[in-house]
């Protein structure tokens, strides 16, 4: 099993007041800190139940510096784990990198961090792919042969991809990134993931059909009209029924359409998906979890009929010198700490466990 790791419990004290301190400083989160200001922030309040944040970058120009705040932070929240994603480039950001930059740094915390890897490769990969037409079998040969080196390095998993990603300030991307969901490369990885039991982490702007740009956002850079890919992504859902698809980002909506009926129509329709929940206080977006610091009633009913399906995915980034709030993580603590005790458990830890367990796909070889 390649997320293998113990996952103790840990106690921590746990204060009402405290949250309300958090909430009312999630106001503050968008005003830069002092440049001397350490990682931690005194308004953290821990989660009631261990859990596992399986959505967060580091800054990886300095790793070993980035993993020693994100694990400070950690402990401080009550994550027994954390999963640190590469983010999604295209093919011409001449910034990308890799996950083999930042799995030597990790190896030193085995049972805390957890990493994917693809996002400069795979995912660059498949959009040029895409955008060219070009999915011969020398192209597919190199992606496989890429994914499974990944996987060789140390990588539990594939992501962060992207099929529909837009340029924002929040974003250290600077290229608008789209494919289809189901483009031949995205399908052949989906073989390769559920081969090897691992899921494939992806970035999707929910987009029913061609619409034009979602107000608030500049074109350019980004492209006056967006395509439709609620289908596509049907498609690839369908493709491999054994492909565990991880839907990032649901409550940091930008289209407007990643509503809990959707969400709902296509937990119903695809047992192999599942979803991460974000809350972002400083740019919340369209249909968010939390509002005012409450979980809305129609994301709570949706979380308590597919307990098995959400897992926590806060987007938080962490640097060895990080100067802005936890604001990211410590909504996501908010979300956990609102729901009931066992669907805490379920979608703070035992999810993600399962998600990532490939023994049954190496029982099906």
């Amino acid at each position: 099993m390649r997320f293998a790791g113990r996952f103790r419990p840990m106690v921590t004290s746990f204060s009402v007041a405290g949250i309300a301190v958090v909430v009312v400083g999630y106001a503050l989160a968008g005003q830069p800190k002092p440049a001397n200001s350490p990682v931690e922030d005194t308004r953290v309040v821990p989660a009631k139940t261990a859990y596992i944040d399986a959505h967060v970058h580091i800054d990886h120009q300095d790793p070993a510096g980035s993993f020693r705040a994100l694990v400070r932070a950690m402990d401080r929240m009550n994550a027994v784990k954390n999963i640190v994603l590469t983010e999604p480039y295209g093919p011409d950001d001449p910034a990308r990198w890799d996950a083999e930059v930042i799995l030597p740094a990790a190896k030193k915390y085995p049972d805390k961090l957890a990493i994917l890897g693809g996002g400069a490769t795979l995912n660059a990969m498949i959009l040029q792919s895409a955008k060219t037409g070009d999915a011969s079998p020398a192209v597919r040969r190199k992606f496989t042969e890429r994914a499974e080196e990944l996987l060789r390095e140390g990588a539990a998993a594939f992501g962060e991809l992207s099929t529909e990603h837009f340029i924002q300030p929040s974003s250290p991307l600077k290229d608008y990134e789209s494919a289809p969901a189901d483009t031949p490369l995205m399908l052949l990885l989906a073989d390769i993931a559920a081969r090897h039991g691992v899921p494939i982490d992806l970035h999707m702007e929910a987009v029913p059909q061609t619409m034009p740009l979602p107000a608030g956002l500049n074109s350019p850079p980004n492209p006056p009209h967006i395509p439709g890919n609620i289908a596509g992504f049907e498609r690839l859902l369908r493709h491999n029924p054994h492909a565990k698809i991880i839907w990032a980002h649901a409550g940091a909506d930008n289209t407007g359409y990643r509503t809990p009926d959707l969400c709902r129509r296509l937990l119903e329709s695809h047992p192999n998906l599942y979803m991460e929940i974000k809350a972002d206080p400083t740019y919340p977006g369209k249909n968010p979890v939390l509002v005012n610091g409450k979980v809305q009633p129609e994301w709570l009913k949706l979380f308590q009929d597919f307990p098995d399906r959400f897992i926590i995915g806060s987007d938080q980034h962490y640097g060895p010198n990080s100067q802005g709030s936890l604001s990211r993580a410590q909504a996501s603590v908010l979300v956990l700490n609102q729901l009931p005790a066992d669907l805490a458990r379920k979608i703070g830890r035992e999810n993600v466990l399962r998600i990532y367990d490939g023994t049954q796909a190496a029982e099906r070889r």
